[in-house]
C-alpha cells in the first residue's frame, strides 16, 4: 500500500501519528493505575443555563480550560441522588499548556468531566494513571463508551496496541461503583486482537467500542476502516465476548465509531467516516443506517446496506462551511424534556493543532440538537455544527427545553446557463472546452450520447500533478454545476484503488475542489475533496469527506457560493437524479476565475462516460 494512499482517502490517518507521539512523549501519569484525581474539589454547580455556545466549556479546578475532548461518551448519574451528567474523552492533552517540566505533552488516559446543566463542565480526573498490564506501554486508550448495568458503571475503551503475543488493537473494560472511579480494569481484553481477514499477518483495527442491551442480551460493537465494524454477544457480566457470535455490521474501508440508539422501533447505527484528525482539512462526518434487529442488516434511507460495496449511509452530521470541520464520533442522548442531542468532536479551522505540535489535531467537545425527519436523524435540522448560541438542553427535572428545530432546505438549481452547459451529443467537443495536459488521442471522445474519457495512470494529488483536466470558464457569481457519470470499475471486488471520475472546480493543480465516484479497496464511494498549495510545514494539503453512495450512473452536483472570505462549495449526489444526498461543505479561496472541469484518473484500464454537464444559477 502506498504510504500516501491509505484509509481516510489518501490522507494520513492521524491516529497513527498519535500512536507515535505516545511512544515518544513523557507522560506525567503515575501511581496505582486506578485513577488520578485533581486535589481541589469542583466548584459548586452553576445555575441552569439558558444557552450554550460550542465548543463545550470545561473548567479545570486548578486553573484553565479543557480544549480537547475527542470521541466523547455521555451518561447521567444512575445512582440515587446523583443528578450530574458525565462525559469521558479519548487520551489526549487537556490543552495547549498541558506539558511536563521537559515540555512534553501530558497524554491523559481517558478524561472525565461532569456537569449539572450540560453547559458548564468541570474536569474531575482521569480514568487510569497507568495503562493496564495487557496494554502496550506506548498505546493510546481511545473512544470510551460509558454504560451502567448490574448496578455498576462499565467503561469500555480501545487499546491501540497490546502487549499480548502478536500485539494488535483490542477492547478493554473497567468497572466502578462511581462514575468518577476509582476504576478497576478487568485485567484482560473483552475483545482480543484479531487477524485481518483481507491481509494475512496484519491485525484489524479492533477499536471504538459500543455496548447495548436488547431483548435480554448484551451486544458489543467494535471496529474501524481496517476490518470494518463487527458485533458480538457480550457476557452477562459484561467482561467477555463470544468470538463465535461475531457478525459483520459494516463493510471495511468506510466506517468507525459505532453508536446505537433505539427510536421508533428501529435500532439506528450512527457511524463516522473519512478522516478524524487531519487538522484544518479534517473531513469526518456521521452517517446512519437502521434495522429492526440489533445485528442488522442496517439500511440507509435509500434501502442501501452499510455492508454493500457501493456503501450506504444517510448523512446525519457534516461540516457546513463555518468555523468547524470534521464533526464526528458522536454519542446520542435524550435530555429530561425528551429532546435528543448529539455530543461529538470537531476541529476549529483557525486553531486545528495543539500549540507547538503541528500534526496533533485538537478536537474540542461539541453539543447540538438531534432532530428526526421522516424517521431519519439529522443534527440541528440539517444545518450541522453550531457556532452561535443555542438553547440549552433540559438537564434537570423541571427544566424546559426551548430548542425549536428549523430544517435546512436543499439547494436547488435555477435556470440552465446554456452557454456554459454541454449535452455532449455532437461529434466534436464544443469550443468552450480546453485541456490542461491534453490526453493521448483515442483515450477520449464523443459517442453522440456522452463524453468518453478513459481513466488515466495519472493523478491530481499533492505533488502528483500529471492528470488531464477538461476545463471551461465559469459564469460570474454563484452557480450549480452538475453531471451524470458512469465509471465502469466492477461494482464489487478489490482493488482498483483510487480510480475515479467526476467534477472539479479547478484553480490550478494544487488548488481545487473535487467530487468524484471513486473505487477504494473493496468499496465504491462518492468522495468530496479539497486540495491546497504548499502550506506551512506539517500542515496537510489534501482532505476529503463523503456524499451519498454511487450507482451504475451517479449524478453529481457542486454548489458554489461566494463567502465573506473566499467561497463555499457544497456537494450533492444522487442515484436517480430525483433524490439528492447532501454532503459536506468545504471553504476555499479559488477566486472567481476558477474553471469548471471533468477528470478521469487514478489508474488505467477503465472508462468514464459523462452524459452531460449542466451549469445553472441558484434558485431563490
Amino acid at each position: 500500500m502506498e504510504t500516501k494512499k491509505i484509509i481516510g482517502f489518501r490522507m494520513v490517518h492521524w491516529r497513527s501519528l498519535a500512536r507515535l507521539l505516545f511512544a515518544t512523549a513523557t507522560l506525567v501519569l503515575s501511581s496505582c493505575g486506578t485513577g488520578s484525581y485533581v486535589p481541589a474539589p469542583p466548584p459548586p454547580p452553576p445555575p441552569s443555563a439558558n444557552t450554550f455556545t460550542n465548543p463545550l466549556m470545561i473548567q479545570i479546578p486548578i486553573g484553565g480550560t479543557v480544549q480537547d475532548c475527542p470521541d466523547p461518551s455521555i451518561i447521567r448519574g444512575q445512582q440515587p441522588n446523583d443528578t450530574y451528567w458525565y462525559i469521558y474523552c479519548t487520551t489526549d492533552p487537556l490543552n495547549d499548556s498541558d506539558k511536563d517540566a521537559l515540555g512534553n505533552f501530558n497524554f491523559h488516559l481517558i478524561t472525565m468531566h461532569k456537569s449539572s446543566d450540560l453547559v458548564h463542565w468541570t474536569y474531575v480526573g482521569d480514568v487510569f494513571s497507568l495503562r493496564p498490564g495487557w496494554v502496550a506501554p506506548s498505546a493510546g486508550l481511545w473512544a470510551p463508551a460509558i454504560k451502567f448495568f448490574n448496578n455498576k458503571y462499565f467503561l469500555y475503551y480501545a487499546a491501540s496496541d497490546t502487549s499480548l503475543p502478536g500485539g494488535g488493537a483490542a477492547i478493554g473494560v473497567a468497572t466502578s461503583m462511581s462514575p468518577t472511579g476509582p476504576w478497576i480494569d478487568s485485567g484482560a481484553p473483552v475483545v482480543m486482537p484479531e487477524d485481518n481477514s483481507c491481509c494475512p499477518g496484519t491485525r484489524r483495527a479492533a477499536i471504538d467500542p459500543e455496548v447495548i442491551q436488547a431483548s435480554g442480551k448484551n451486544y458489543i460493537y467494535f471496529g474501524s476502516f481496517n476490518g470494518g465494524i463487527s458485533a458480538r454477544t457480550l457476557s452477562a457480566d459484561g467482561l467477555t465476548s463470544d468470538p463465535a457470535s461475531e457478525k459483520p455490521i459494516t463493510i471495511d474501508n468506510r466506517y468507525e465509531a459505532a453508536n446505537i440508539v433505539l427510536h421508533g422501533g428501529f435500532y439506528y447505527l450512527f457511524v463516522s467516516a473519512s478522516n478524524c484528525c487531519n487538522g484544518p482539512l479534517t473531513g469526518y462526518a456521521v452517517f446512519a443506517g437502521r434495522s429492526p434487529n440489533p445485528l442488522g442488516p442496517f439500511l440507509d434511507s435509500q434501502n442501501i446496506s452499510l455492508l454493500d460495496s457501493r456503501v450506504g449511509g444517510t448523512p446525519v452530521l457534516r461540516m457546513n462551511g463555518n468555523r468547524w470541520v470534521g464533526p464526528g464520533h458522536n454519542a446520542a442522548f435524550q435530555d429530561l424534556a425528551g429532546q435528543d442531542w448529539f455530543v461529538y468532536h470537531a476541529v476549529d479551522r483557525a486553531a486545528p493543532f495543539f500549540a507547538g505540535a503541528v500534526g496533533l489535531t485538537k478536537r474540542p467537545g461539541m453539543l447540538d440538537a438531534l432532530d428526526w425527519v421522516n424517521g431519519w436523524p439529522v443534527v440541528r435540522g440539517g444545518f450541522g455544527p453550531s457556532e452561535l448560541p443555542q438553547p440549552a438542553p433540559a438537564a434537570q427535572p423541571g427544566d424546559k427545553n426551548l430548542y425549536t428545530p428549523t430544517f435546512a432546505a436543499p439547494d436547488q438549481p435555477g435556470p440552465l446557463m446554456s452557454s456554459f452547459s454541454d449535452e455532449f451529443d455532437s461529434s466534436t467537443l464544443s469550443p468552450q472546452w480546453t485541456w490542461v495536459r491534453a490526453p493521448a488521442a483515442g483515450t477520449f471522445g464523443l459517442t453522440g450520447q456522452s463524453f468518453r474519457f478513459d481513466t488515466q495512470n495519472a493523478d491530481l494529488f499533492v505533488d502528483s500533478n500529471n492528470a488531464s483536466v477538461l476545463i471551461e470558464d465559469p459564469p460570474s457569481g454563484d452557480y450549480v454545476v452538475e453531471t451524470r457519470v458512469n465509471l465502469n470499475v466492477p461494482a464489487t471486488g478489490c482493488c482498483q484503488n483510487f480510480v475515479q471520475a467526476g467534477l472539479v472546480v479547478y484553480g490550478d493543480d494544487d488548488n481545487y475542489i473535487k467530487l468524484v465516484n471513486v473505487s477504494i479497496f473493496d468499496t465504491r464511494q462518492t468522495e468530496f475533496a479539497k486540495e491546497l498549495a504548499p502550506v506551512p510545514s506539517g500542515y496537510p494539503r489534501y482532505g476529503s469527506t463523503l456524499a451519498g453512495p454511487p450507482a451504475d450512473w451517479t449524478w453529481l452536483r457542486i454548489v458554489k457560493r461566494t463567502a465573506a472570505v473566499g467561497e463555499t462549495y457544497t456537494a450533492y449526489s444522487s442515484n436517480d437524479g430525483l433524490t439528492w444526498v447532501r454532503g459536506g461543505t468545504w471553504t476555499h479561496n479559488l477566486g472567481s476565475s476558477a474553471r469548471i472541469g471533468l477528470v478521469s484518473m487514478g489508474g488505467p484500464g477503465f472508462t468514464a462516460q459523462f452524459d452531460y454537464l449542466h451549469v445553472s444559477g441558484l434558485a431563490p
